[in-house]
């Protein structure tokens, strides 16, 4: 994933200034979920704040809580070769608010995550990340995502993947009914991006043909409101160029449930 994080890392913040730009008096939440449930670091000498590059792999003399080692929970201490490799500071603990100085930057530091690791499971990610004991909700304790979903906010998912994720569990529909049941039900309430392989597809970016099901595609499918784009494409920016007009359109429109 390492072309592909330069790609987004080019990309994303063009997005997120857009969308701040345009509702910039809106409280916007970002948070970069975590897919899996482990963090290493193999090469100390990469570490930056919160770990020692003088350590011993693979914690590095870092200090991490339960939740750096959750699965669906806010990254702010990525690990690993091509990651920031230091602990993020954010205003909200596991977040990006508009109380943080300066989001594109703390958004570059949390969205770095690196290009090794265990096997990721974004959409066990995102059930995870919208999940009761996460949130804090419904009875549990706080959360390590504690605050980041509200009833009164566009909730939009982005899953960049460089595989049809064949590791999480549960077909598409599950997927898609965590989302309505994390927006009560309002299917206007939410916006699923997609960056993904393109080899199920004709004429696709990634190669020739190859015969097998993308969930991420099937999921994109069957949501109201969903945008796909290959991951093998030269640059993300056209992609969420598009994302960023249905986005601050479906914003002007939304009336909270």
């Amino acid at each position: 994933m390492t072309h592909q994080q330069d790609r987004l890392e080019a990309s994303l913040p063009t997005f997120i200034t857009t969308i701040e730009s345009n509702f910039g008096e809106f409280d916007s939440h970002i948070m970069i979920v975590d897919t899996d449930d482990y963090w290493a670091m193999k090469d100390c000498s990469l570490c930056g704040t919160g770990c020692n590059p003088g350590g011993q792999p693979p914690l590095c003399g870092a200090d991490l809580d339960l939740c750096d080692t959750t699965l669906g929970a806010g990254v702010i201490f990525p690990a690993g070769k091509d990651s920031s490799a230091q602990r993020c500071s954010l205003a909200a603990g596991r977040y990006i608010t508009r109380d943080d100085p300066d989001p594109v930057e703390a958004f570059l530091c949390t969205a770095k995550v690196g290009s090794g690791g265990a096997v990721d499971r974004p959409a066990d990610a995102m059930v995870a990340a919208l999940s009761s004991p996460l949130l804090g909700t419904n009875g549990y304790p706080p959360g390590c995502n504690q605050g980041f979903l509200r009833d009164d906010a566009l909730l939009v998912v982005t899953i960049i993947a460089d595989t049809a994720d064949d590791k999480s569990s549960g077909p598409a529909d599950a997927w898609r009914k965590v989302l309505m049941d994390a927006k009560n039900q309002d299917g206007d309430a939410f916006q699923l991006l997609v960056i993904t392989t393109d080899l199920n597809i004709v004429g696709g970016l990634c190669g020739p043909y190859v015969g097998f099901t993308n969930r991420l595609r099937t999921f994109v499918e069957i949501v109201p409101h969903g945008l796909i784009g290959s991951i093998c494409a030269d640059s993300y920016g056209e992609f969420f160029e598009s994302a960023a007009q249905d986005i601050l359109e479906r914003c002007d429109s939304f009336v909270p449930q």
